[in-house]
C-alpha cells in the first residue's frame, strides 16, 4: 500500500511539472545547439531586431536570430526559437485562442530559414505537453521544407494530418505560417 502511495505521489508530481510554471523560452538550448550543429548551421546566433510594424503578440512567442556563414552570406541563415502552446492544464482546446490564462502545456521549436527565407528545417526540441508528441518526428515536420510564406498552410489539405495529434500539429503548422509570414513582413519593411 504504501508503494502505491508513493507510486501515486510521483505521478501528480511528473504531471504537475508538465503544467506547472513555464518559464522563458531557452534560447541557447543544448539540444537544439547540437541540432543546429549536426546540420552545420553555425551555432552563433545574433538577435535579429524585428520591424515596429509586428505586434508584440507576435515576438513574445519567441525570437529571430541570424547565423552568418563564415565565408558565403548567401549561406546566412535566419533561425527562429519559439513556443507553441498545445494545451491548458486540465483540458485541450483550439490552439488559436491567443494568449492563455494560467499554465499551459507547450512545446518549444526551431525553424531555420535559408538565405532566401525559405524553410529549411523544422525541430522541436522541448516537447512539454502530455499529447502529441508524434509532431516531432522529422519525417512528419519536413513537409514544412520549402514553404515561404506565400500561400496558407492547413492541415489535412497541404499538411498530412497525425491522429492523436491534432492540436499539436494545427498549432505547429500556423506558428510556422505566422512566422515565414513575418520574416517576409521584416524584408518588405527594410526596403
Amino acid at each position: 500500500m504504501r508503494l502505491k502511495n508513493i507510486a501515486l505521489v510521483l505521478i501528480a508530481v511528473l504531471i504537475s511539472g508538465i503544467t506547472a510554471s513555464q518559464g522563458d523560452i531557452d534560447y541557447k538550448d543544448r539540444s537544439m545547439l547540437r541540432k543546429l550543429k549536426r546540420n552545420d548551421i553555425s551555432t552563433d546566433l545574433q538577435p535579429m531586431a524585428v520591424s515596429p510594424d509586428v505586434s508584440d503578440q507576435d515576438t513574445n512567442r519567441g525570437r529571430f536570430f541570424m547565423s552568418h556563414a563564415q565565408k558565403n552570406v548567401s549561406q546566412n541563415k535566419y533561425i527562429y526559437v519559439g513556443r507553441v502552446h498545445s494545451c491548458r492544464a486540465g483540458g485541450c482546446s483550439s490552439p488559436g485562442m491567443g494568449s492563455f490564462q494560467g499554465n499551459s502545456e507547450y512545446f518549444d521549436y526551431f525553424i531555420v530559414f535559408n538565405a532566401g527565407k525559405k524553410v529549411e528545417l523544422v525541430r522541436v526540441f522541448n516537447y512539454q505537453a502530455t499529447h502529441g508528441y508524434e509532431i516531432t518526428a522529422r519525417g512528419w515536420l519536413r513537409q514544412f521544407n520549402g514553404y515561404e510564406g506565400s500561400k496558407d498552410l492547413a492541415l489535412n489539405k497541404n499538411i498530412d494530418g497525425l491522429t492523436g495529434a491534432t492540436i499539436s500539429a494545427e498549432g505547429i503548422t500556423k506558428d510556422v505560417e505566422r512566422v515565414s509570414g513575418i520574416l517576409r513582413s521584416l524584408d518588405a519593411n527594410s526596403d
